[in-house]
């Protein structure tokens, strides 16, 4: 796997797609928004579905200008960041550029490498594979943490104690499971009303 970005001076960066579509998941879900889904992981999930963009070397260079010009193009204004895990790049300067630009900055992460970037909202996504920072806790806006199977619940738990308070909190089923884990997390939210349901509405109506 590719080795992090630690170049606070970062102009371009590598780039497995980027495209306008809805948010399909957390409380921003149903609203538009510009997809940047950048190239390097070293979390390694073995349900990730996006598993090409682990590698970086594999994807194309795209300067930042470049990929602010392409978001600022369509109407909406959110510009939403993911990988792989985006995080293993240094990300001040595209979010600087984004927000220059008019658009919000947001930013889906496991939390596993150190926070860069200027955020409007953290979405953090812990996993077992490589635990999240404590920094990452401390500045996620939303906590979503994918069920694959009962004992992801306590694994919630332990992430939910260490967010702060305001946190919003999300329980989604994986999507290869969601037959199976959905009725049992619709039983948790039911007893623990702090948590919410997120499903993928994007992969429900065939959007990107």
């Amino acid at each position: 796997m590719s080795a992090v970005l630690t170049n606070s001076n970062t102009t371009a960066l590598p780039v497995m797609e980027q495209f306008y579509t809805i948010q399909g998941e957390g409380l921003y879900q149903g609203h538009a928004a510009y997809f940047i889904r950048l190239g390097g992981c070293d979390v390694g999930c073995v349900w990730c579905d996006v598993k090409e963009s682990w590698d970086a070397d594999k994807h194309p260079v795209v300067e930042i200008a470049d990929l602010v010009n392409a978001a600022s193009s369509y109407p909406g204004r959110i510009a939403v960041i993911t990988g792989g895990e985006p995080l293993m790049h240094q990300l001040d300067g595209l979010t600087a550029a984004l927000q220059k630009a008019g658009l919000r900055t947001h930013i889906e992460t496991s939390g596993s490498s150190p926070l860069s970037g200027h955020w409007n909202w953290i979405t953090l996504s812990p996993k077992k594979f490589k635990a999240p920072l404590q920094e990452a806790c401390d500045a996620a806006n939303e906590l979503k943490v994918v069920v694959y199977n009962k004992s992801d619940f306590a694994w919630a738990e332990k992430y939910a104690a260490l967010v702060k308070p305001d946190c919003k909190l999300y329980l989604q089923p994986e999507w290869s499971r969601s037959a199976e884990m959905t009725p049992l997390i619709i039983d948790y939210v039911k007893d623990n009303p702090k948590w919410t349901l997120c499903l993928q509405i994007h992969k429900y109506i065939n959007v990107p």
